[in-house]
């Protein structure tokens, strides 16, 4: 599996840290100091599926194909305006393309298995070329009266193109049963038969995940490069999901590689998911900063608890 294109969208209003200390109990030294964030992009009268959309476009003509050449599209979302059809559907029919769809939920390390489904779609023979689509905005299932959450998020879509043949990506991927940790609730509706539930905001255990986050991520990477029989120092770049910038230095720290190793863009997007990784990949991209013939090695963590770490040969 080879990536072959990538895109990224973001909306156009930048939210400071300065800008919620006007309606919250919180300062920039507060935030910048706990996670790294000095502001995000939030959506407004923006639609998603137009982000994703614009995204994916951008992925396509770097890779060179229109959309009837696409075989199929994941897209990786965890809240959007649609509980049916899915998004992906609505992002076919916005660049064009006549392939099937399907989304996926796996929280923040949803890019990562949407690439692993991908390269197995690809070794099958059943496709030549894949879309994948990251899309998210949890802007709009946190309390924004909630500082310990409401700061951390940011909105935005991502995109790769993701073609047959190169050199076989390598996956581990991993799940350990625990909502309690972090959630929200959808509304029951007004079925007659079924007791009547609002929804609820975002709930997160900060301690817990930043437990989760540093332990998985350090021992999946570590894992992923012994099975492929790999040095740590041997990855060219290290693609954490951007969650929070202490939790990126702790694993860089346990693993006892250097900063330039570990790039970041989390203090101007936020959290944004399971867009975060695709977001920082582009960016790297399309800055001219990945070498061809390089190993990327990327990890994701996020509610389930669902964990994911990729390796794979950069060959754009």
């Amino acid at each position: 599996m080879k990536i072959i294109g990538t895109g990224s969208a973001a909306p156009e209003l930048r939210i400071t840290n300065d800008d919620l200390s006007a309606f919250l109990d919180t300062s920039d030294e507060w935030i910048r100091t706990r996670t790294g964030i000095a502001e995000r992009r939030i959506l407004t009268d923006e639609a998603l599926e137009d982000l994703a959309a614009e995204a994916a476009e951008k992925a396509l003509e770097q890779a060179g194909l229109g959309a009837g050449q696409v075989d199929y599209i994941f897209c990786s979302n965890v809240i959007n305006p649609y509980l049916t059809p899915a998004l992906s559907c609505v992002i076919q029919g916005k660049i064009g393309a006549a392939c099937p769809c399907i989304d996926l939920n796996g929280a923040c390390a949803g890019f990562l298995y949407a690439l692993e489904m991908a390269e197995a779609y690809l070794k099958s023979g059943k496709c030549q070329n894949i879309l994948i689509v990251a899309a998210e905005c949890p802007s709009r299932m946190v309390d924004w009266t909630d500082r310990a959450t409401c700061v951390l998020f940011g909105d935005g879509a991502a995109a790769a193109v993701v073609s047959a043949g190169g050199e076989d990506a390598s996956f581990l991927m991993h799940t350990s049963c625990d909502a309690s940790v972090l959630h929200a609730y959808h509304a029951s509706g007004n079925c007659p038969y079924t007791p009547q539930t609002a929804s609820s905001p975002l709930f997160m255990n900060g301690q817990e995940v930043y437990k989760f986050a540093v332990s998985r991520s350090t021992e999946d990477l570590r894992t992923l490069c012994a099975d492929r029989g790999m040095e740590l120092s041997q990855v060219g770049h290290f693609l954490l999901h951007q969650a929070n910038l202490r939790i990126l230095e702790a694993v860089r720290t346990r693993l006892k590689q250097p900063k330039e190793k570990f790039p970041h863009n989390v203090e101007l997007h936020g959290n944004t998911s399971s867009a975060g990784i695709a977001i920082l990949l582009d960016e790297l991209n399309r800055g001219g900063a990945l070498q061809k013939g390089e190993y990327l090695a990327m990890s994701a963590f996020g509610a389930g608890l669902t964990s994911g770490a990729c390796i794979l040969k950069w060959e754009l």
